[in-house]
């Protein structure tokens, strides 16, 4: 045994072996436990999308190809379900969507659907992007059906900064800083922005110690609503950016990070200031050109105003006619008396004064 060390002999070496051994056995059975964490993820992940996708009925209540060729969607080609698909949708100048005072209240909710496919029509990406049909309508419907039935943060806010993105792009002319790709991401994203939101704020979260809190150290919901959203489009039935080169689908995740993180507001302060930044130098120069240069040779400049604009989308109720931003306002203040009473039932604190359902409005 001339290979020991001195003074450590055969029970030293014993004792080393048992404990590689050991360590052995352990990083085994911590991979194993691994792996069925992650099996019962996909299994989880496998039963909400079960739920969750847009069913070949919901389907063919916008895309009707049962019903005007006799055929299931399988079955069509690309050009007839396309034809099919944009009979159906709303005239946007009927519905206004080109208008800063739209207003979805006398929309419903599966026309809501239509007129957010309606949008991506208008913005040309269908046809620029090869987006087909049937895609384009179950990814829309399938992120209507995320959204849950609360007081504020449902389908119909969610569609309204949807709108308003489109509306500022193209009735406000900020189109011009930003590619068609980007457009497109830009208005997806605000679609998406709060989907599966639970009606109560990130502090709420954290004081619940909800599993969300522990996922997501910052910017907690805004964190779900983007792994949701990419959740949905790595199902290629949804993904309406199958299409794409490697390099632009992955443009298009990071501009989905930009803007729905920052819709947290806890991060609009910093931004404004670099945005006011942005505004100061734009506001020296002498042409409208040189602006435009200024802004789009630089994407972090880009980025800035992108977020903005999230930000604008996303409290753009309150710039509405009275009697659409006064029933808004109080959509707000009910979901949060709703969590007022959820803190003071729940959590068992005093919620912030007259934060509870109990109180009324002089």
């Amino acid at each position: 045994m001339h290979f020991l060390p001195k003074k450590q002999g055969l029970k030293g070496v014993v004792q080393t072996l048992t404990q590689f051994l050991g360590w052995s056995v352990l990083n085994t059975d911590t991979y194993d436990k691994m792996n069925k964490l992650e099996n019962r993820k996909d299994i989880a992940q496998e039963m909400l999308m079960h739920h969750l996708k847009c069913t070949p009925q919901e389907l063919q209540s916008i895309l009707k190809t049962n019903e005007k060729l006799n055929k299931n969607v399988d079955d069509c080609e690309q050009k007839e379900m396309m034809k099919i698909l944009k009979e159906e949708l709303p005239d946007p100048a009927a519905l206004e969507l080109y208008e800063f005072h739209f207003s979805d209240l006398p929309v419903s909710e599966h026309e809501l659907i239509k007129s957010g496919i309606r949008l991506f029509v208008e913005l040309n990406a269908l046809d620029k992007f090869k987006v087909p049909a049937e895609v384009m309508t179950k990814w829309m419907y399938t992120v209507r059906k995320g959204y849950r039935d609360i007081t504020y943060h449902n389908w119909r806010h969610g569609f309204n900064v949807g709108q308003t993105m489109f509306t500022l792009l193209m009735t406000g002319k900020l189109k011009k800083y930003y590619s068609d790709l980007e457009a497109f991401a830009m208005v997806a994203a605000a679609f998406c922005h709060d989907i599966d939101h639970r009606g109560t704020n990130n502090l709420y979260q954290m004081k619940s110690a909800a599993p969300l809190a522990k996922l997501h150290g910052s910017s907690i919901l805004e964190r779900h609503h983007l792994e949701f959203s990419k959740t949905l489009l790595e199902d290629e039935s949804l993904n309406i950016f199958q299409n794409l080169n490697k390099r632009q689908f992955e443009n298009v995740i990071h501009l989905f990070e930009v803007a729905i993180i920052a819709t947290d507001l806890a991060l609009y302060f910093k931004k404004r200031t670099m945005f006011q930044k942005i505004v100061d130098a734009a506001e020296q120069m002498k042409s409208e050109e040189e602006v435009i240069k200024y802004i789009i040779t630089d994407q972090t400049k880009k980025e800035i105003i992108m977020a903005m604009m999230m930000t604008g989308c996303d409290l753009s109720a309150i710039t509405k006619p009275w009697e659409v931003q006064s029933k808004v306002a109080l959509m707000v203040a009910n979901e949060f008396w709703e969590q007022g009473d959820l803190e003071r039932t729940v959590l068992q604190q005093q919620p912030i004064v007259r934060l509870q359902s109990s109180y009324v409005i002089p």
